[in-house]
């Protein structure tokens, strides 16, 4: 049946159950009777779709709650065993692999180093590698919580730049700074790892992965629109118009910041990435006279950087021994001055081009250098970005920490499924299916 505007009855139920899970998940236990007002559907509505969630195990029983004067009131929530997500980081120095059940409570992880000591940054992302080490690492966090495939609503892939799809192989990677032209990563995930042909893959941008991941459990909980930064080797954003909506993954690291400036990894002269990245970053203090320590990865080195340019006061760490008065080294110092005004003027576009109500700074580099120089940053982006829009911006960090991404990857699959009202998407008809559905399926069969 459909109605005037077009929805149908089936929408409705769909719609009416995508609130009451929405609902529950991030302001439960709540009881049916709070349900009401929380998302605007009658007494009615609210029993059909809760009798409905709670018979397909979806939404369990937690407790009860005095009421004014009458019965106890029973609370609801979402039942934590009813399904699992996959959520990985292909990252700058490891691939991180962890398994969530529907609540994101952590069941298992895993990671796997990728070969940061190579004289070429390319060769750490070989694909076959990278493929292998999904297909090892889902496997073994399977194993380890013993979670059978079949209860997975999907699993979701943060990866370094631009995510298309195609009809043939799903989802096809553009990373021209990791040496990705047109991987069909999808398609070699669906011929490599041992899963069922139904549970899809949901491949994006890391930095849309964070975002998302911040926008729902972090600091942008209660913001209307916000621009999350992922600043690691290199920087991106992603911008989130719509809080529970995906955000947008754009390439900010490539905006240029000077004309005919340094070279960029992706080829190109004076990316906000050819500063502002960690990996430029630590080429910069050496080109100044830096002496990072011999063989270590960017993670240890951006460490000792900061160390060198902020040495810790004698005293403060009670478990350290007692050492000689330290001078801050001006070269680093000279070098993170320059790197937050480029960051404060990409910082300013930002602000200019979105005029979001908050920018939250993530990423493993991020986290490092945010307690140390975002005021600074945020001086320099006031500074620069126009009055209005620059007034009303908070500039913060992110909360969610190292993990972020990986969670963020798996709300993808969670997203979908409780926009399809707690349903799993149907299954396709192989007229229907790709191209590499065929190999699967073939695979299963043996």
């Amino acid at each position: 049946m459909t109605m005037r505007n077009g929805r149908t009855v089936r929408d409705l139920r769909r719609e009416n159950r995508t609130a009451v899970l929405q609902r529950l998940y991030f302001d439960g236990p709540l009881s049916r009777f709070s349900l009401g007002p929380a998302t605007g559907l009658s007494s009615g509505s609210i029993s059909n779709v809760v009798a409905e969630l709670v018979a397909e195990g979806l939404v369990e029983e937690a407790g009860s709650v005095d009421s004014a004067g009458g019965r106890p009131r029973t609370l609801l929530r979402i039942s934590p065993g009813s399904g699992c997500m996959i959520g990985v980081d292909v990252g700058e120095t490891r691939v991180r692999i962890e398994l969530f059940d529907l609540t994101l409570t952590e069941l298992a992880r895993t990671e796997r180093p990728l070969a940061v000591d190579s004289p070429n940054p390319h060769d750490r992302y070989e694909v076959g590698v990278v493929v292998g080490h999904l297909r090892e690492g889902i496997a073994e966090v399977l194993r380890t919580a013993d979670v059978p495939a079949e209860r997975l609503l999907g699993v979701g892939v943060g990866v370094p730049g631009i995510v298309a799809r195609t009809a043939e192989d799903g989802a096809v990677v553009h990373g021209q700074t990791i040496g990705w032209d047109a991987v069909p990563l999808e398609r070699l995930l669906r011929e490599s790892v041992e899963l069922p042909a139904s549970v899809p893959y949901w491949i994006d941008n890391g930095a849309k992965t964070l975002g998302q991941a911040e926008m729902w459990f972090g600091a942008g909980r209660g913001a209307r629109s916000a621009v999350v930064v992922l600043f690691g080797s290199g920087v991106g954003a992603c911008v989130v118009a719509d809080p529970m909506g995906p955000g947008r993954a754009i390439e900010w690291g490539h905006l240029k910041v000077r004309v005919r400036g340094r070279r960029c990894r992706c080829g190109a002269q004076g990316c906000l990435e050819a500063y502002a990245g960690a990996e430029a970053l630590l080429e910069r203090w050496r080109e100044a006279g830096g002496v990072p320590p011999a063989g270590a990865d960017e993670e240890t080195a951006l460490t000792a950087m900061l160390a060198a340019a902020y040495p810790a006061e004698p005293g403060t760490d009670p478990d350290a021994p007692e050492p000689d008065a330290t001078e801050p080294d001006a070269t680093a110092l000279a070098v993170l001055a320059e790197t937050a005004e480029y960051l404060g003027a990409g910082f300013a576009d930002l602000i200019n081009l979105f005029q979001p109500e908050r920018i939250l700074v993530g990423g493993w580099a991020g986290l490092q250098l945010g307690t140390r120089f975002l005021e600074t940053v945020s001086g320099y982006a006031r500074e620069y970005a126009l009055t209005y829009p620059a007034a009303r911006v908070v500039i913060d960090m992110g909360t969610l920490g190292p993990d972020a991404v990986t969670v963020g990857a798996a709300i993808l699959p969670l997203a979908d499924f409780f926009g399809r009202g707690g349903r799993r998407a149907e299954a396709e008809t192989a007229e229907e299916q790709p191209a590499w559905a065929s190999t699967v399926r073939e695979r299963e069969a043996h």
